[in-house]
């Protein structure tokens, strides 16, 4: 087992084996995305949150995901063109993942274990889940989809003092 969710190996969209660690933040707002959600508009907000914290150290990272209503269904190079495009997606994205069942990636199982959602349940409900871990590691919280980046502020600004 890895230390912590930042040590867990990750493919960036252009196949870059790497871990989160490895982005060497003081704080990592991890996100599982998908380009045909309701939600999709909050990559502007959480391209807003890179471009605002990023020389102090948050780290924004997108993980598309297909799972809840196909709404991620094209290719890594068309999701990477897509954000740029349309949301002028700057901050880190992966692969994409599974999140929940036999297939989930292990940094999500690690992330729900460790953060789980209302009434403890484990499983993800939907795209746009974002959860937010410090620079050692520990998650310290998950945020519903609903959750707009920029209630994420004030945490956020917390973390990095």
């Amino acid at each position: 087992m890895t230390d912590t969710v930042l040590d867990i190996p990750c493919t960036t969209i252009d196949h870059q084996e790497t871990r989160l660690a490895d982005l060497q933040g003081k704080a990592y707002l991890i996100v599982n995305t998908a380009s045909k959600c309701g939600f999709t508009p909050q990559y502007k907000g959480l391209e807003a949150l890179w471009k605002n914290y990023a020389e102090r150290g948050l780290r924004v990272v997108g993980f598309p995901c297909n799972q809840f209503g196909a709404q991620e269904p094209g290719s890594e190079s068309d999701i990477a063109e897509f954000c740029e495009l349309n949301y002028g997606v700057s901050f880190p994205l992966f692969s994409k993942v599974d999140v929940n069942g036999d297939k989930a990636h292990p940094l999500f199982v690690r992330l729900k274990q460790e953060a789980p959602g209302l009434l403890g349940t484990k499983g993800i409900k939907w795209n746009f889940t974002k959860f937010l871990v410090n620079a050692d590691g520990q998650v310290l919280k998950r945020y519903a989809p609903s959750t707009s980046p920029d209630d994420l502020t004030g945490d956020i600004e917390a973390l990095l003092k």
